[in-house]
């Protein structure tokens, strides 16, 4: 299993918590985005710059993805990919997409989508809080665990 993160969108609190499980499970971590970030110094950790663009970050991320991979990322329609081709799909926010709940998520991401077109303002989604960061941290605690005892 290797650890994929959609990172031009990912809090630098679950970046951190990402570089403490990739670190104590010996996990490759790589973080893709379409610009410069800091990472630490980690044989298991590494960074993807890709080109600035529409969805390059995500195509890349599916591209190298293999079965069983985890991806972290709150893009539903990546979300959507990753699924289909055999990957675990895991929000920030600590929401495990998968194959019973992506279709109702794509459905209300497209929903919303429309209103805003609309002129609608649907706001925004509040600020991490801790609550999200326990649920990510279970739900990552859990995928890990998992892969672990079938190693």
């Amino acid at each position: 299993m290797k650890i994929w993160v959609d990172a031009d969108a990912c809090p630098a609190v679950i970046k951190d918590i990402l570089f403490r499980a990739s670190m104590r499970t010996k996990l490759q971590l790589t973080l893709v985005a379409n610009q410069p970030m800091r990472i630490p110094a980690s044989p298991f950790i590494k960074r993807l710059q890709v080109e600035p663009g529409f969805d390059i970050a995500d195509n890349e991320i599916v591209k190298r993805l293999m079965t069983g991979d985890l991806v972290i990322t709150s893009d539903i329609p990546l979300a959507a990919e990753v699924i289909e081709k055999g990957g675990l799909a895991l929000s920030p926010r600590g929401e495990l997409f998968t194959e019973d709940n992506i279709r109702a998520r794509l459905n209300m991401r497209d929903f919303m989508d429309t209103l805003r077109a609309s002129g609608m303002d649907t706001g925004g989604q509040p600020a991490l809080s801790q609550s999200d960061r326990k649920t990510f941290s279970s739900h990552l605690d859990k995928i890990l665990s998992k892969y672990a005892s079938k190693s």
